[in-house]
């Protein structure tokens, strides 16, 4: 099962690039590093810990991922 790649900070709104640094938690809210810090790596919608999304890899032309 894939991650779902939110391109927003559910927080701030920020924009958060596919390769960027972003925060999520079990349930995959996604969080930008500074709104991270400043709820102290805790998921306020389920108390859960944030830790760093694994960044993506960019997408070949044929929609494959580059090995």
């Amino acid at each position: 099962m894939a991650l779902e790649m939110r391109d927003e900070c559910e927080r701030c709104h920020a924009a958060l690039a596919r390769d960027g640094e972003a925060y999520i938690c079990v349930f995959e809210c996604t969080f930008c590093p500074a709104c991270a810090d400043a709820m102290h790596h805790v998921c306020p919608n389920c108390g859960g810990e944030q830790v760093r999304r694994p960044r993506a890899q960019p997408r070949q032309a044929s929609g494959q991922v580059a090995a």
